[in-house]
């Protein structure tokens, strides 16, 4: 028994675009951070000590005021976001090369980590547990939570069947 060829439909063309502009777009923030270190040092800074927050005594037991503490979470981050960006990247190659099984299992690792980095880290630990909502001055949890829904949809597009059998 011989099998048909696979092509590619537009649900892998999407999968496959929506992956590398989160690759892109990862790939800018720790760039970003790299060479403008200050910029998002003093946000994190900021959102760990809570200093511009409510001062609530029932939370601010919660505040990391140590900026050795404060910058190798700092740096967590920027590691986080740059392997991210690899991943993504690679995830992106793959679906351009057409090998749909692998791209999707590599691009799943890299959602999967923006998802846990935006949702789980900025939105649940700094939004919630640091209330970061807060804050006027120093609130993520916009640009966060845009991040994590496009995360999310480029996920949900990459989980779904991309192959179509041609007919011949």
């Amino acid at each position: 028994m011989t099998t048909t060829p696979t092509r590619h439909t537009g649900l892998t063309l999407a999968a496959g675009v929506l992956t590398g502009i989160l690759a892109l777009y990862i790939a800018l923030v720790a760039f970003g951070n790299i060479t403008d270190f200050g910029t998002n040092q003093q946000f994190v800074r900021h959102v760990l000590a809570m200093d511009t927050t409510f001062k609530d005594d029932d939370l601010m037991w919660r505040a990391i005021t140590s900026t050795a503490l404060q910058d190798t979470a700092y740096v967590l981050i920027i590691v986080w976001e740059t392997v991210a960006a690899l991943v993504l990247g690679w995830g992106t190659y793959l679906w351009a090369r057409r090998n749909s099984d692998l791209a999707r299992r590599i691009s799943t690792y890299g959602l999967l980590m923006l998802l846990l980095l935006f949702g789980a880290g900025f939105i649940a630990i700094g939004g919630e547990w640091f209330s970061m909502w807060q804050s006027k001055a120093w609130n993520g949890l916009q640009a966060a939570t845009r991040v994590f829904l496009i995360s999310g949809v480029a996920l949900i597009v990459n989980q779904l069947p991309s192959r179509e059998t041609d007919a011949g």
